[in-house]
This record gives structure tokens, sequence and C-alpha cells, in this order.
């Protein structure tokens, strides 16, 4: 069992306990918090809080504990895949926004896991029968590419690379305010020890780089910027952002709190994958284009403030 403490800030006065949990908790289900609430594994300044509309105080100290997941046998789930490439060794798949990559608590049915289980019995057994296959992971509210092994051979050398730094991933965030020019982040990433379900800059933590470049601006109030990874530390482009004052648009944990344009997830696309196989020792490069939900909302924000070409 996990438990986690949080210190209520100005933003989230007056948000109701489940949802203000529910944001911090990404992965997991608003009805897994309600569930949590009902069975009395939380609390508000100490004292158990079995309302899940109770309203948030300046200052309210809440704690939550987490059980220890059961488990399970994973369900193989006849869930469509955007398959974009696949061997004997490998699956590219395209991630759709606002699925979860691998079983969690609150999550165990309607994950990428689920579905390509029902899709191949080949997977890789490292990561266990709750992540079969999984080499990394992408945020829930993040769409795009995601690379999966099909045996532990790929599943090695594909781990491998990563630790090498010679898997290249590129991404593609909406930010607000307007980036000037290119840069690169250089900051360690660790739990936030204020609140253990976010990640922060933490002096001593884990080492992380990020490389970005202004594509096109909207107006003086927005920027897409084209994000590529030198390491890949949990939340790390949406820390790192956030840190020098560019928060991903729609990021319900590490954005604004009151957005102007409104949408569910943080405009963050995982579009180019570039790899070497890892049996052929050839170098693939893979691409998805933007989602129709990414595009609307650029073309929301050309109408709002025009859109002039970066550097």
């Amino acid at each position: 069992m996990e438990r986690f403490e949080y210190y209520i800030e100005t933003e989230y006065i007056d948000e109701r306990i489940d949802i203000f949990l529910a944001e911090q908790f990404n992965d997991y289900s608003r009805s897994f918090i309600q569930n949590l609430i009902a069975n009395e594994k939380v609390k508000v300044n100490g004292k158990l809080s079995a309302k899940k509309n109770y309203r948030l105080s300046l200052g309210d100290e809440v704690e939550i504990e987490i059980p220890d997941p059961d488990i399970l046998d994973i369900v193989p789930e006849d869930i469509p895949l955007d398959i974009v490439y696949e061997d004997d060794d490998i699956m590219v798949i395209n991630k759709e926004q606002g699925m979860v990559v691998h079983p969690a608590p609150g999550n165990y049915t309607g994950t990428l896991v689920n579905a390509i289980m029902f899709y191949s019995s080949k997977l890789s057994s490292i990561n266990g029968i709750i992540r079969p296959g999984i080499v990394h992971r992408i945020d829930k509210n993040t769409s795009g590419l995601i690379v999966v092994a099909k045996n532990d051979f790929a599943h090695h050398h594909l781990s491998d690379e990563l630790k090498s730094h010679d898997i290249e991933r590129i991404y593609y965030a909406i930010v607000h305010g307007k980036v000037t020019k290119e840069g690169k982040i250089d900051r360690p990433v660790a739990r936030n020890p204020k609140n253990r379900l976010k990640m922060a800059i933490v002096s001593g933590g884990r080492e992380a780089i990020t490389h970005y470049e202004p594509i096109k601006y909207f107006g003086n109030d927005y920027t897409l910027l084209r994000v590529k990874l030198e390491t890949g530390r949990t939340h790390q482009i949406r820390v790192h952002l956030q840190s020098i004052g560019f928060p991903i648009l729609g990021d319900p944990v590490y954005g604004v709190k009151k957005e102007k344009i409104k949408h569910d997830g943080q405009l963050l696309h995982a579009k180019e994958l570039h790899l070497k196989h890892p049996r052929t020792g050839e170098m693939m490069t893979f691409v998805s284009e933007l989602p129709a939900y990414y595009q609307e909302i650029i073309n929301k924000l050309e109408k709002i403030y025009g859109g002039n070409d970066g550097i």
C-alpha cells in the first residue's frame, strides 16, 4: 500500500476532492478514486472524508492510501489498434489519446496491453503480466507512436537502445506563450517531495535533457513546438516545459488551471520514432500525422490568433 499527501494551494480552492484526486492520479479512473473515498482511504486534515463532493479549502491536508494492485490475469480485449508496422520482433503502434498503456488500479481493462494481447500472443515477458512487451510508455493523454517488443531478444536490444539514447523520439507540443528560439533544458527530474504523484525539477534527481524548437506561433499566446527527448523520465516534457514558463495546453497536472482554449488532456503527440531494428540493425523511421483532435485545436488557434511559422 502507498500513501500520498497533498497540501491544497490557491488554485484548488473549492474544487471537489474526487475531481482533484482524479487529476493527480492521471492513470486512474475517477470511479476508482470515488471508491477509495467510500472505503475510507482518504483523509482531510487527519479526519476521514466519506463525501466525494467535499470542497477543498486553502491549506487542507489531503491523505490518500492506494492499495497494492491485485495480481490478475490480464484479459485480452478486442480493441482496434492503429498498427504502423509489424514483423516477428516488433510492433509500432499509433496510440490514441485517452488510452492507458498498461493496467493499473482503476484501469485493468481498456488499455493498450489488453488490446495487443488480443491481437498477438507473442509478446516479451520481461516486464511480467502487467506490461508484456512494453519497452517504453507514453502518458494516457499523450497520443502517438510507441514500440512494442514481441520477444525477449527484441526487448533487451530496444532497452539498450533507450539507455544509450539511440532511439530518437520526437514530439509536437502546443504550449502557452511565445517561444522565440530553440533551446535545451537540462534539469534533473524526480518525484515532487510535496506531491508524490507529480514529478518536479529536484536537485539530485535523475538526469533529464529535452531539446525544443518553435514551429509555428499563434500570436503571442501559444507556440507549436518540436520537442526531442534525449532522456526519457516520467512526465519529462511536461515538467521541463512548465519549468521554463511554457506549460502545455490542456495539461491537467502541470498546465494552466483555467484554459482559454478548452481541451481534455495535454496537446502532446509522439510524432516521430527513429530506431535501429533489434535483429537486422536497420535504421527505421516512423511518422504519425497529427490526429484530428490536435489539428482542430491548431485550426482554432489560427482562426483566433493567426499563425506564423517559427524559426
